[in-house]
């Protein structure tokens, strides 16, 4: 099958073919013809580098009437990158065609100036919704001529929260139009979008729903959290011609790992929503152009970016939503090529891993990360293989040779070459010198008589090591409350901001059990903040708390721990009469039936209103007794 086969007209044909178009792809095979020759809709779901643009974009340009300078097409995007990037291949598509004009319409560019230009007339709009709307309300844009209206990247739109604004959107559209949907998945919200406004719409497959990208090996590294930034340099230095795209949470870390990777020598710039478009704009010039090897980027760059030929995609954590891991994995793999997603993660995400295998239906290959002797051994290799395939210019070069072949003679070969690669990797070298291992080794857990067993640290898993450890720059403080005193993470901020005062406590990571309770500060502040919340309350709960230490045998999984014990009654699991605890006793004597209607009082108790109707209620009951 060939373009022209398809029905692509000729001025398009020459175009494309300057552009190294050969024969199509499977998603321009189904949807160029339908676009050209049928009356339904259509929804396609497709991964991204699956050739999408051209499949919508030539079809389209070829429905134009360039005679009419007024909107015909309209094609919505999520992201700037992804306007400007269809934006640039109809272009492209269309430049043996006299008098188009094609308008990339997004946010963060100056209005005036768009505005300018569909005043003077344009056939195709290609937008990201906000500032499209922003448009329509200021009546300078009009889309009753439009003929053909695409969505594309439909569920990363959802993500974004665009959803809305499509819809108030489609409602400036003709009734009859031809309309197109591209997705990698098909949520509900999408669904409904596509049976609201879509005439009985074919769909299109192209893969197999919700999986990831055919030729893109899915691999991961178990790792301690505190640990994963030393991972990520042995995954690049492992792989010396890496170019990837390295995904974080959030704007913050991805501006922490871009500036550690940049201070420690890597080819490294970050991309995320608080740089200014001209910002973003130049660092993926910088990015395209090879001049960076890593992005390092929010997932507002997991669409959009027109980069060919990446090798990796490398996740620092795993996202929550398994759509957002199907995106950034089909960065790379695209257009037949090979590429690998790799996964950097501590014990507490194994349980994605899991869940994204089953989304996928692809297995992920745990390996141990790279150890200094083989990322040593692969660099060496590396730069023999650049030292045997490097172009030498004869003409010049041996103007130079007799001078420093004098100067060197006395070195034999075997010298030269050794020379030669210690000048290269002396750092690399030094800096893995006695580096540890970096795996998670999972470890059986013992049981002593009588239940659980609470192991030393030396003895203790490393899933319980790891709750007990601070992240770097963090303290790990101890507190006797946990879920089953209707203690939740709303509640230990409220104490915190209660009871210690000075300077705001950062919180970091909170581990809620059933007995007890962990949770991170900014180092330094660990014990001011065990102190402050020593003896206070909750909810006639005396408090102790004090910095984490692995080798105190804290509260089993259902207890409340020694520290606990301290103030809860020294017999609190000993009976008295009538068979019930001291413990529950004493609930009943305050008005609760059960435990568990003490819990509910607690989780109820996060809302600020009830908690202080609650706290009230308590202080009358103590009045009452006195």
């Amino acid at each position: 099958m060939t373009f022209e086969e398809l029905g692509v007209r000729e001025d398009l044909l020459r175009a494309i073919k300057e552009l190294g178009f050969e024969t199509p792809m499977p998603v321009q095979e189904k949807v160029i013809p339908h676009l050209l020759n049928e009356d339904t809709d259509v929804v396609a779901l497709a991964q991204t580098g699956t050739g999408k643009t051209a499949a919508f974009g030539l079809p389209v340009l070829q429905r134009i009437d360039v005679g009419r300078k007024v909107p015909q097409a309209l094609i919505i995007s999520p992201t700037r990158e992804l306007c400007l990037q269809i934006g640039g291949d109809l272009a492209d598509y269309s430049k043996y065609i006299d008098g188009l004009k094609v308008l990339p319409v997004y946010g963060g560019s100056s209005i005036e100036s768009q505005i300018r230009a569909l005043r003077g007339g344009v056939q195709i709009i290609v937008a990201t919704p906000g500032r499209l709307l922003d448009l329509i309300k200021r009546g300078t844009v009009n889309l009753e001529d439009v003929h053909t209206v695409i969505l594309d990247e439909a569920d990363e739109m959802l993500n974004m929260g665009f959803v809305d604004d499509i819809n108030d959107i489609l409602t400036h559209v003709p009734e009859e139009r031809k309309m197109l949907m591209f997705s990698a998945t098909m949520p509900p919200e999408i669904a409904k979008i596509a049976a609201r406004f879509m005439h009985d719409p074919v769909e299109y497959v192209i893969g197999t729903r919700n999986e990831g990208a055919e030729n893109v090996r899915h691999i991961y590294y178990l790792v301690h959290a505190r640990d994963k930034y030393l991972a990520l340099k042995r995954v690049a230095d492992y792989n010396p011609n890496i170019y990837g795209i390295i995904f974080c949470r959030t704007r913050r870390e991805t501006q922490e790992i871009a500036d550690k990777l940049i201070v420690d020598g890597y080819n490294a710039d970050s991309l995320h929503g608080d740089l200014s478009q001209a910002q973003r704009d130049a660092v993926m010039k910088k990015f395209r152009e090879r001049n960076l090897q890593l992005l390092v980027a929010t997932d507002v760059a997991a669409r959009g970016l027109d980069v060919d030929d990446l090798t990796h995609v490398i996740n620092y954590g795993l996202p929550d939503d398994i759509a957002t891991y199907t995106h950034r994995s089909g960065r790379t793999g695209r257009a037949g090529k090979t590429g690998v997603s790799v996964s950097i993660i501590h014990s507490r995400e194994k349980g994605k891993v899991k869940d994204i295998e089953k989304r996928i239906g692809k297995q992920f290959e745990l390996r141990e990360v790279p150890t200094p002797e083989r990322i040593i051994e692969r660099q060496l290799y590396n730069l023999a293989d650049r030292i045997e395939k490097v172009k030498v210019d004869e003409d010049v070069i041996n103007n130079y040779i007799p001078g420093i072949q004098k100067k060197l003679e006395w070195l034999s070969g075997e010298d030269l070459i050794k020379r030669v690669l210690s000048l290269e990797f002396n750092r690399l070298l030094d800096y893995y010198k006695d580096a540890p291992k970096l795996d998670i080794v999972s470890e059986k857990k013992g049981k002593e008589k009588g239940g659980k067993k609470r192991k030393s640290g030396a003895e203790m898993s490393q899933d319980e090591k790891d709750r007990r450890t601070g992240e770097p720059g963090y303290d790990r403080v101890y507190i006797n409350v946990g879920k089953s005193d209707g203690f939740f993470a709303a509640d230990l901020i409220g104490l915190i901001n209660e009871n210690v005062e000075g300077q705001r406590i950062e919180v970091g990571r909170i581990d809620l059990l059933p007995g007890y309770s962990l949770f991170d500060v900014r180092k330094g502040d660990g014990q001011r903040v065990a102190s402050a919340l020593r003896n206070s309350d909750f909810f006639g709960k005396r408090i102790y708390s004090e910095i984490a230490d692995l080798n105190k045998n804290y509260a089993a999984e259902n207890g409340g721990g020694k520290h606990a014990s301290k103030f809860e009654g020294r017999h609190r699991d000993r009976r008295g009469k009538g068979g019930i605890d001291r413990r529950t006793r004493r609930d009943q004597e305050r008005g609760f039936k059960s435990r568990e209607a003490r819990s509910e009082r607690g989780k109820a108790a996060k809302g600020g209103e009830k908690k202080k109707e609650m706290h009230g209620n308590y202080d009358k009951f103590i009045k009452k007794k006195k």
